[in-house]
């Protein structure tokens, strides 16, 4: 990443309990060179024992990645500078209005069978992203099913997922025809986020840019040119 790039970072990074006098012992690496090591693995979907030297050794590394999903860190630190960007354009840290969409992707061979489904609607065999986003774009919570399961069937969990957390503001929420059901609204209502579906207007066909939808959509179009979390899995080899 560029000094820029290290400089919001390094601002928003959980600190180690060493650090604040908890316990534990020094690092032995710099945290710039474990998140550039981590970044290159995810998009180039190299093995951890195939990253170059010029990184730190890959056990340290894996080590590194493995312990911050362990605690949660990697969350922390978007969730942090999710609100820095917010407050830059002048708005609350936590959104009151977000987007929800899903995308089914094609799975690999390597995927076993109790992990994918087989979208009809959208002909793709392996699993669905089910993101919320702030009106910006910003991810707020995604999950991650079989691509068979129904978007309305997923929803009531992303956004469970989402509130469960403190602080949380969100009171309203666009979606597409898909989401609708008794068991959505109610999950929805139980805690006071109203649901208000953007739909097609009559008659229109192909690509058509929808308001608030177009928001999400292109959330989506980002998550599609970046390479799979090849990091997500054990190390190989």
């Amino acid at each position: 990443m560029t000094d820029a790039e290290w400089a919001e970072v390094r601002s928003a990074m959980p600190v180690p309990a060493w650090l604040l006098k908890r316990g534990g012992r020094p690092e032995a690496y710099c945290h710039r060179e474990m998140l550039d090591a981590v970044r290159y693995l995810v998009d180039n979907g190299v093995k951890w024992m195939a990253l170059p030297v010029d990184f730190p050794y890959w056990r340290a590394v894996y080590d590194f990645f493995r312990r911050w999903r362990a605690y949660d860190y990697v969350r922390e630190l978007y969730e942090r500078l999710r609100r820095s960007v917010r407050e830059r354009a002048g708005r609350n840290a936590e959104p009151s209005a977000g987007i929800i969409d899903s995308q089914s992707v094609d799975a690999s061979e390597t995927v076993g069978e109790d992990s994918r489904g087989y979208d009809g609607g959208k002909s793709r065999d392996g699993r669905k992203r089910h993101i919320l986003t702030d009106t910006e774009g910003l991810l707020l919570e995604v999950t991650v099913t079989t691509a068979d399961v129904h978007d309305s069937k997923a929803a009531p969990v992303l956004l469970e997922t989402f509130m469960e957390q403190p602080g949380r503001l969100l009171k309203l929420v666009w979606v597409d025809s898909a989401y609708q059901g008794p068991p959505l609204a109610k999950a929805f209502a139980r805690h006071g986020v109203r649901i208000e579906v953007v739909r097609r207007s009559d008659g229109q066909r192909g690509f058509v840019v929808l308001a608030r939808r177009w928001v999400v959509e292109r959330t989506l179009s980002w998550l599609s040119r970046h390479p799979v979390d090849a990091a997500a899995g054990p190390p190989v080899g």
